[in-house]
C-alpha cells in the first residue's frame, strides 16, 4: 500500500516514476510474546493513513470478536492473518507487509515471540537490514529479548530501534527506560556487538504515543541524550548507503543461457560490487579469467551494473563456467575451501548430530557436507558460550564444518551474501539450520593429512579393467541385520568368480575386525564406516574390481554419498527386503535378543531406524524366494551390460 499522493490522480506515470527511485527499507520486528509487536505495525499503518476503509471496517468488526482493546478497533488483527493468530492473540507464522511514505518504501516481517516459532522470526531477518526490538516496560529485558538480539547480530544487522512499549503502564517513567536501556546495552556488549547502531524510543503502540507523531506525554524524550523522533522518523531517515558493497564484485552464477549457437550468457543477481563492461573477471573456483564482453537484462543492455541487479553476462572468452560458479574481479577473490567454522540457527526438532550429512545451500551451489564437531553453543540466559555435543531446536551454537567438494565464500560479518547458507536435511528435503560463517580461512582437521598431491598413474582404471576383461562397479547390498545380505553376496561372488570375474567381497562384520575396528555404532561413528568403505571400494573399482559389499548402512543420506563417489552407473544398489519381523525370526547372531534386552544400544530396527531404498537398482525380496533365485535375479540384471 502507497502514501496518498495528489499525483495518483494527476499524473500517474509521474507518481509512478516518483515510487519506484525511493529507497526500500526491509525490517524486522521482534520480541517476546505480547510485546505489541503487530499492535505497533497496525499503528504504524493506520496513524500514516495507509489503510483502506473497508480494512478498518473488517478489523472493527473483528475486534468484537477475537480484540483486546474493548470498543476500540484492535490494530494488531491488521497483521495476525490466521485464524489461530487471532485466537490466540500472538503470532505464529512470519507476516509481511508493504507500504510507502513520502521518504522511503518498506516491507515489514511482524516475527513471533513465542520460543517455540524462534525459526520463523530467524527466516524473517535474514533479508532485513534494521531491527525494531520491542520491550514492555513492565517486564524488561526478557530471555527472548536476549534470543532476538542475538539472532540478529549473528545476520549481522546493526541498525537497532529499541522500541520500550507500553510506557503508558509505567506512567511514562524516564527512570524506567533509562534502566531498559542501560539492561539492554549489557546485552549486546556481552554479544560483542558493541557496534550495532541503538535509536531507543519510548511508545505506546496501543495509544500511538511516539510511533508517527512526538507525544506531549514524554517531554524528557526531547530533551538532551535522546533521539527525540518518533519511530516512523526513525525508520524514514535511517541511512541504508552504509550496508550496500559497491567494491568487492560477487556475482554468483544460476544459470547458463544459451539460447541459440551464438550466445552464451551466465545469469545471476549480484551478489556484491559493480561489474562493468571490458573488466576482467575471474571464475572461481577454476581461476580462469576472461573480460566482460556484454551486460544484458530482459530489455536493455548496459554498461555497468551493481548489487542486487539481475543480469546476463557474457564474457570474450570461451572459459568453463557454470551453475554454482562465481565471477569476481581478479585480486579481490574470496576464499576457496572445504572448511570453515560458522554459527548456526538450528531449525527443528531433530537435534544436529556431528558427523551426519547435510546438504549446503551457499549462494547459487549445493554441496554435501557434516558437522565435524559443536564447538561450543550459547546459553540465552547468560549469553556465555558453554560446551555441547550437539544443538537442539532453537539452539545457537559454533560449528566447525567440512564440505565434500570445495566452495567459494567470504566470512558473514564482511558479506552476509556469500557467507551464509542453509543446511537440508538429505532424507525429508527440509531445511534444518541456517549458517554464517565465521571464518574465511582454510580450517584443518587434526587427523587430516596436510601437503599432498593426487598421483596420476601411468596405468589407467581403464587399462586394468580391460586386462580382467569386465567394467568395474561396487555392488552395495543393503538391508536389514539377518535379512541375508552376506548370505546373498557370498552367492553372488562365487556366480561370478565361475564366470571369470575379478572380484572382491566386502563384509561388515569382517571390516569391522580390521579397518573399522576403532569405530561405534553411533550415528557419528556409522557415518565413518560408510565413508571408508566408500573410499575402499573406489581404490578397487581403480584397479578394475567388481567389487560386492554386505553392510547395513541405515541412512539413505551415507548411501547417497557413496554413490557419488564413484562414475555413474559404477554403483548398484541392491535392496535386500526382509520384514523386521523376519530378520528378527532369523537372528542369526543373536543380536536382536541382545538389542531388546538394552545389551545392545543403537541397533538398527530397534532403537534406531533404517531408511527403504527409495529408488534402488535391483529390489531382492527374500520372504518369496531363495538364495538361488535371488543371485539369478542379480546375475541376471548385470547381463545389461554386455562387459560383464
Amino acid at each position: 500500500m502507497s502514501h496518498q499522493s495528489a499525483l495518483i490522480e494527476s499524473d500517474i506515470h509521474a507518481y509512478l516514476k516518483q515510487h519506484e527511485n525511493k529507497d526500500l527499507l526491509r525490517f524486522i520486528t521482534c520480541g517476546s510474546v505480547d510485546d505489541g509487536k503487530s499492535t505497533l505495525i497496525g499503528r504504524l499503518l493506520h496513524d500514516s493513513a495507509l489503510i483502506y476503509e473497508d480494512q478498518l471496517a473488517a478489523v472493527t468488526k473483528d475486534s468484537a470478536r477475537f480484540g483486546t482493546t474493548g470498543d476500540a478497533p484492535d490494530l494488531a488483527l491488521l497483521v495476525d492473518g490466521l485464524q489461530s493468530e487471532r485466537e490466540q492473540g500472538i503470532t505464529i507464522d512470519v507476516a509481511y507487509r508493504y507500504f510507502s511514505t513520502a521518504k522511503r518504501k518498506f516491507i515489514i516481517a511482524d516475527t513471533p515471540g513465542h520460543e517455540q516459532y524462534t525459526r520463523n522470526m530467524a527466516t524473517g531477518a535474514s533479508n532485513a537490514s534494521l531491527a525494531v526490538i520491542l520491550i514492555d516496560a513492565r517486564k524488561g529485558v526478557l530471555a527472548q529479548t536476549k534470543r532476538h538480539t542475538s539472532i540478529v547480530t549473528l545476520l549481522g544487522i546493526r541498525q537497532l530501534v529499541v522500541a520500550v512499549n507500553k510506557m503508558d503502564l509505567v506512567d511514562w517513567s524516564q527512570e524506567r527506560f533509562d534502566q531498559i536501556l542501560r539492561d539492554y546495552r549489557a546485552v549486546l556488549a556481552k554479544l560483542k556487538a558493541g557496534d550495532a547502531a541503538v535509536h531507543p524510543v519510548p511508545i505506546s503502540a496501543l495509544k500511538g504515543d511516539n510511533v508517527v507523531t512526538l507525544s506531549e506525554r514524554t517531554p524528557w524524550y526531547q530533551g538532551t541524550g535522546y533521539d527525540g523522533r518518533p519511530l516512523m522518523r526513525i525508520l524514514e531517515e535511517i541511512d541504508l548507503r552504509q550496508h550496500r558493497n559497491f567494491t568487492d564484485l560477487r556475482f554468483p552464477v544460476q544459470y547458463v543461457s544459451r539460447p541459440d549457437h551464438a550466445f552464451r550468457g551466465y545469469a545471476g543477481t549480484l551478489a556484491s560490487g559493480t561489474i562493468r563492461v571490458a573488466d576482467e573477471v575471474m571464475a572461481i573456483p577454476s581461476r580462469k579469467r576472461s573480460r566482460v564482453k556484454r551486460i544484458v537484462t530482459w530489455d536493455a543492455e548496459l554498461r555497468q551494473a551493481t548489487a542486487p541487479h539481475a543480469v546476463t553476462v557474457t564474457l570474450e572468452d570461451e572459459i568453463d563456467v557454470s551453475r554454482g560458479d562465481m565471477l569476481v574481479h581478479p585480486g579481490n577473490a574470496p576464499s576457496v575451501g572445504d572448511a570453515f567454522e560458522a554459527e548456526v540457527v538450528w531449525m527443528t526438532d531433530q537435534a544436529l548430530e556431528p558427523g551426519r550429512l547435510y546438504d549446503l545451500k551457499i549462494g547459487t551451489k549445493m554441496v554435501q557436507g557434516t558437522v565435524r564437531e559443536v564447538l561450543h553453543r550459547q546459553d540465552v540466559d547468560t549469553l556465555e558460550t558453554v560446551p555441547a555435543e550437539r544443538l537442539q531446536l532453537n539452539e545457537i551454537g559454533l560449528c566447525a564444518f567440512t564440505l565434500a567438494t570445495p566452495v567459494a565464500f567470504d566470512p558473514y560479518a564482511t558479506l552476509p551474501a556469500t557467507g551464509s547458507f542453509i543446511l537440508i536435511d538429505r532424507v525429508s528435503d527440509v531445511t534444518v539450520g541456517a549458517g554464517m560463517i565465521q571464518r574465511s580461512a582454510r580450517i584443518e582437521a587434526p587427523d587430516r593429512a596436510t601437503n599432498v598431491t593426487w598421483h596420476d598413474t601411468k596405468v589407467t582404471k581403464t587399462a586394468r579393467a580391460a586386462q580382467k576383461a569386465q567394467t568395474p562397479k561396487v555392488l552395495w547390498f543393503t538391508g536389514l541385520s539377518g535379512a541375508g545380505k552376506s548370505t546373498i553376496a557370498n552367492a553372488l561372488e562365487q556366480k561370478l568368480v565361475a564366470m571369470g570375474k575379478h572380484t572382491y567381497l566386502l563384509d561388515g562384520d569382517n571390516v569391522r575386525h580390521g579397518l573399522n575396528r576403532d569405530l561405534t555404532f553411533s550415528d557419528q561413528d556409522r557415518v565413518e564406516n560408510i565413508r571408508r568403505i566408500g573410499e575402499v571400494a573406489k581404490l578397487m573399482t581403480d584397479a578394475g574390481l567388481i567389487v560386492i559389499t554386505a553392510f547395513v548402512s541405515p541412512f539413505r543420506s551415507d548411501r547417497q554419498m557413496v554413490r557419488e563417489m564413484f562414475e555413474p552407473g559404477e554403483f548398484i544398489e541392491l535392496f535386500v527386503d526382509t520384514p523386521l519381523a523376519v530378520a528378527e525370526q532369523r537372528d542369526p547372531k543373536g543380536l536382536y535378543a541382545k538389542a531388546r534386552t538394552g545389551q545392545i544400544a543403537n541397533f538398527t530396527g530397534i532403537d534406531s531406524p533404517y531408511e527403504r531404498p527409495q529408488r534402488a537398482e535391483v529390489h531382492l525380496d527374500t520372504v518369496r524366494h531363495d538364495v538361488g533365485t535371488l543371485v539369478n535375479q542379480v546375475a541376471s540384471w548385470l547381463r545389461i551390460d554386455p562387459d560383464l
